[in-house]
């Protein structure tokens, strides 16, 4: 990876970190092995849904989105331009169903209210993460989960994005279970849930602290 390539990726991991600190504990229950893809594929999606949600002027978000989607179909043929691709691009995930998958996410915007409508409308989203994740991060035995992830934890960053205390409680209500998914997934969603759970009580997203990161992040990386 050139020193540039380098840099850049650590920018756009190290503004997933300062949104996100609750990873510097959830991150030491992720096996060595698997942490270097980790970053990136979280800050990838933060971009993604902070391209979706962030701003009150949709416009800039859609250009980015289209711009993701080039750049993910890009990663299929094995090109890549944007530097969270040095650690991703590599690996064989589906990555061409990721990028037609993101077409889905405009009318969540459009809909901000249709909670329902919304997580059916990310299904096919949530699959095809859940098809990169297997692949960055399975490796066939039980704590590789079982293949899928609910639309649910991508829809809780629409809430933090809108401080959204009424949509905090109606993910919380319908959460998915902890078995679903590999051990980064689950980490992250148990991170997802226990800040929902500030944002419904308080109705204000920030950091969750350190002691109940460190039991849920504990419990999520157990094997099921």
């Amino acid at each position: 990876m050139s020193a540039a390539m380098q840099s850049g990726d650590e920018d756009f991991v190290g503004k997933w970190q300062a949104r996100w600190p609750e990873w510097r504990i959830g991150m030491a229950f992720v096996a060595p092995a698997q942490r270097e893809r980790a970053a990136p594929w979280f800050s990838l999606l933060d971009e993604l849904c902070d391209a979706a949600w962030a701003g009150t002027d949709a416009t800039p978000g859609l250009a980015k989105l289209a711009w993701w989607q080039d750049e993910l179909q890009g990663w299929a043929k094995g090109a890549r331009r944007h530097p969270l691709g040095a650690q991703l691009q590599r690996v064989d995930a589906p990555w061409q169903t990721l990028a037609l998958a993101l077409r889905l996410l405009p009318a969540t915007r459009e809909h901000g209210d249709d909670v329902s409508r919304n997580l059916a409308q990310l299904q096919d989203l949530a699959l095809a993460v859940a098809g990169c994740e297997s692949r960055l991060f399975g490796d066939g035995s039980r704590d590789s989960g079982d293949g899928r992830i609910d639309a649910a934890p991508l829809l809780a960053i629409q809430a933090f994005v809108r401080a959204d205390q009424a949509l905090a409680s109606r993910l919380l209500a319908g959460w998915p279970g902890q078995g679903s998914g590999t051990r980064p997934r689950r980490i992250a969603n148990a991170i997802l849930a226990a800040r929902l759970r500030v944002l419904a009580r308080q109705g204000e997203s920030r950091p969750v602290p350190g002691p109940r990161v460190l039991w849920s992040s504990w419990r999520a990386a157990r094997p099921r």
